[in-house]
């Protein structure tokens, strides 16, 4: 069974979602992404410690938080 990548502890950046093993936020990584900034690239210029699947990672854990959200409409 693989390990999982994202991790949330209370003590460390106020129990935002980190990546397994290192305290690099979620959001961090995201936002670089959202920048257009390849995975490759994001490894290899701001977080070398990180894995293309730790990036996936990131990428699904924001995929599985908004299919799991429910969403109110108002009328």
């Amino acid at each position: 069974m693989e390990k999982e990548r994202i991790v949330v502890d209370n003590k460390v950046h106020f129990g935002q979602p980190c990546i397994a093993g290192t305290r690099i936020p979620v959001y961090c990584v995201l936002e670089l992404v959202q920048a257009g900034i390849s995975f490759q690239e994001i490894i290899d210029k701001y977080y070398p410690d990180l894995t293309i699947e730790d990036v996936q990672a990131c990428v699904k854990y924001a995929t599985e938080i908004v299919k799991s959200e429910e969403v109110h409409i108002a009328e």
